[in-house]
């Protein structure tokens, strides 16, 4: 591999990857029911609103749930794989392989989102309680709805919060399974954003 095709590999998966993210993101914001009239929700919509109105009317959101903005974060993956398995010199897999791949891509970038959003509000919780950021009610907003069931479930701690510990072994749970079921799809990790 020459060093131009390094390069070309390099800003692909960045700029895709980035754009995939944002997609994952705006998912996510949906489903939790974040505050849009936040600035950074603002962004994700303002950025992502040039695909996801098109298709939203052939894929109207139900209630939470945003299909048109899952779809297209798939459909992302997907072209980011079959582009990078082209600049290698390699043909695309069969389209259910690449969904497949794609799938399970996503399901690994979703947990990535909420590994990294609940180490961010724990520190944030640390350094900075009650602050009004526009990012930290964000992560509380995306958090929230996923640690209150299990702190319901825990006991009285004396003010000490353990549902973080539970979530990070849930996380890390899901995240091997995952990882067995990537390996068993023969996943191209180098390839797929999320794995």
């Amino acid at each position: 591999m020459n060093t131009v095709n390094s390069i070309g590999i390099y800003l692909t998966q960045t700029v895709l990857g980035l754009y995939m993210l944002i997609m994952v993101m705006r998912f996510v914001l949906q489903l939790v029911m974040a505050d849009f009239y936040n600035p950074i929700s603002q962004f994700l919509v303002k950025a992502t609103n040039p695909v996801v109105l098109p298709l939203r009317k052939i894929l109207p959101a139900r209630g939470r749930f945003d299909a048109a903005s899952l779809v297209l974060a798939i459909l992302i993956q997907v072209i980011t794989i079959v582009i990078l398995l082209a600049m290698l010199g390699y043909s695309p897999p069969p389209v259910s392989k690449l969904l497949a791949w794609s799938v399970v891509g996503i399901v690994g970038l979703l947990l990535k989102i909420y590994f990294f959003a609940l180490l961010g509000s724990i520190i944030l919780s640390w350094v900075a309680p009650g602050s009004s950021n526009p990012a930290a009610y964000l992560l509380y907003q995306i958090t929230e709805p996923i640690m209150a069931p299990v702190r319901s479930l825990l006991p009285a701690m004396g003010g000490i919060d353990f549902s973080p510990i539970l979530l990070f072994i849930l996380i890390n749970i899901l995240e091997i399974v995952l990882r067995d079921l990537a390996a068993g799809l023969q996943v191209p990790a180098q390839l797929v954003m999320g794995i």
